[in-house]
């Protein structure tokens, strides 16, 4: 054979087994990122009830994976602000996500009542020109003044979520006086109506926290966060609540159960 050839077939050998490598690299990469999949659920669900989970060796021989499969799983739970490693002890659940149903139409305190007390901070409240797309969802005039209501939420003194909320103003109006603080909007709409509220359209997605969302939130600048926008009617069809809700995404869970149609 050449010399050239040699080179080349040499050059072609070397090329192979660099791709083998990542290719390697991106199944361990995919594998570790299933079971970190696997180990959040576990973990949210309440899997580890000590708070605890089983040393990477247990974990390695029930999921079938190796040792560094493992260590990657953990990392990435790690990152998100899950676990942490301790020395002596392994690795522990070091916070948890709440979870928030989509399938019910309940207020916050209402849906985390079994995870502790909200609280809830007004920030701003008043009333302010409704802008054209708000006038739209809420079937009133542009620039007709609604209520405006700016509120930090906490679950046990913790900072969950940022809510923006427009109220039509002669709903509004009686919530001045009301205890915002304890009291769930949907409860005192209920109260003030006299009409249970019937159902809300909503939007789910994920953004970045603008700098006012992430330092009231105490959330690093930019850290992804989940949006809620709810359009929320009463029984007879009128819209009379339009939120949009900025969730901590590593304290708050989005769940639901969903039918199939015909």
């Amino acid at each position: 054979m050449p010399p050239s050839d040699r080179i080349r077939d040499h050059a072609g050998q070397g090329a192979t087994t660099v791709a083998a490598h990542r290719a390697r690299r991106r199944l361990r990469a995919d594998q570790a990122r299933q079971l970190a999949d696997l180990l959040r659920h576990q973990l949210l669900a309440g899997g580890f009830p000590d708070g605890t989970l089983p040393h990477e060796t247990t974990l390695a021989t029930d999921y079938r994976a190796t040792r560094n499969t493992v260590r990657q799983a953990l990392d990435l739970l790690r990152a998100e602000g899950l676990v942490d490693r301790l020395p002596g002890v392994g690795t522990v659940v070091v916070a948890r996500k709440y979870p928030h149903g989509l399938d019910c139409l309940m207020g916050l305190a209402e849906t985390l009542r079994e995870h502790g007390r909200v609280t809830n901070e007004v920030r701003t409240m008043g009333p302010a020109p409704a802008p054209a797309p708000v006038a739209e969802r809420l079937q009133v005039k542009p620039g007709t003044d609604v209520l405006y209501i700016e509120r930090l939420r906490r679950l046990g003194g913790l900072p969950l979520s940022l809510d923006l909320t427009y109220i039509p103003l002669d709903l509004g109006t009686a919530l001045l006086g009301a205890d915002l603080e304890n009291t769930d909007v949907f409860r005192l709409l209920e109260t003030i109506t006299g009409q249970r509220l019937g159902h809300a359209a909503i939007t789910l997605e994920a953004v970045n926290a603008d700098t006012h969302s992430a330092a009231v939130l105490e959330a690093p600048h930019g850290a992804a966060v989940l949006m809620l926008e709810r359009l929320t009617h009463l029984a007879d069809g009128r819209p009379v609540d339009l939120e949009f809700i900025r969730f901590r995404g590593d304290r708050i869970t989005m769940s639901g159960l969903l039918h199939r149609s015909a």
